[in-house]
């Protein structure tokens, strides 16, 4: 009963507006940390969809002639660091002794766009449950950490909007945990961290494409339709302008819907969460997510990477 009425309470507080996404996902995780969750299921599965409904939100403050753009001058750097990162896991996961399905879910969570590519493959690499867990509870821990540390590494770094919305699009996991860290730096960090983010993300069909039919498989690839639907939103904020006001009540909505899926995903990660990724497939998801994250930032830095 307590967890319950605790979980509301705090649901109500994330979808206030007046909480910010990393106190949010804080929240979530003291939550899932320290009672049992009592919406588990349900908690998972609108987050999917919350997070999904918000990123489309967020169309509507975007310029289409700034999506187009950071989708072609980041083609090749994206299939580059992509398939750096397959390589790299892989090696590290075999280095670590992670068995192979877990250990190639860790490198394309890592090398896409995280929860959403390792539902993606889990179909396809016939992934048991057990490795599904494994593989997103490693990557929904350094989505947590990577939330909280990224806007203050950025400020230490003195690193500009554009620079910040780049890095955070290039070395965080999970969309929801991009925008989130990008929100707190900045709006120009916001639009260049979604739209990047994004055009990463389309990565998913031509990655789930070549897995299946290296393995032979037939099972169904998802194919991430609300980016479309992103573009659409973008497409209305450039050439339909009348309705600045109606877009910019669905930003709105979109951020406090992302912030409420922050926290419930932050709900997800538990001490049995924990437990079951054990140290293996911790290691080399974190090693991994080092080495993405400090080359794209040394990249940036050196201007190798820039919009």
């Amino acid at each position: 009963m307590i967890s319950r009425v605790v979980f509301v309470l705090l649901l109500l507080a994330s979808s206030s507006g007046l909480v910010s996404p990393p106190v949010a996902l804080l929240m979530g995780l003291i939550y899932g940390l320290t009672l049992p969750h009592a919406y588990d299921m349900q908690a998972k599965i609108a987050s999917r969809y919350l997070l999904q409904l918000s990123v489309i939100g967020l169309g509507f403050g975007m310029n289409l002639h700034q999506v187009i753009k950071a989708g072609r001058s980041g083609f090749i750097y994206t299939a580059l660091g992509i398939g750096f990162a397959l390589l790299v896991g892989m090696g590290l996961g075999k280095l670590f002794g992670v068995q192979r399905v877990p250990a190639y879910l860790i490198s394309t969570g890592t090398a896409i766009c995280g929860g959403s590519a390792i539902a993606a493959m889990g179909p396809i690499t016939d992934a048991t449950d057990e490795e599904m867990a494994i593989a997103l509870g490693t990557v929904f821990v350094l989505n947590s950490i990577a939330l909280l540390i990224f806007p203050p590494i950025g400020l230490f770094l003195k690193m500009t909007q554009s620079q910040f919305g780049l890095w955070a699009a290039l070395a965080i996991h999970d969309t929801s945990s991009v925008v989130g860290a990008a929100a707190k730096y900045g709006a120009e960090a916001l639009g260049i961290a979604t739209t990047v983010k994004l055009a990463r993300a389309l990565w998913i069909v031509p990655v789930a494409m070549g897995t299946a039919l290296v393995r032979g498989a037939k099972a169904k690839i998802q194919w991430p339709w609300f980016i479309a639907f992103f573009c659409l939103a973008a497409v209305c904020k450039t050439y339909l302008p009348a309705e600045a006001n109606a877009y910019a009540v669905a930003v709105n909505a979109a951020k406090i819907g992302l912030t409420a899926t922050l926290f419930l995903i932050g709900t997800g990660i538990s001490v049995g969460t924990i437990k079951r990724v054990g140290h293996r497939p911790l290691l080399q998801g974190v090693i991994l997510w080092l080495l993405v994250s400090s080359a794209s930032l040394w990249l940036i830095h050196i201007g190798w990477i820039a919009l």
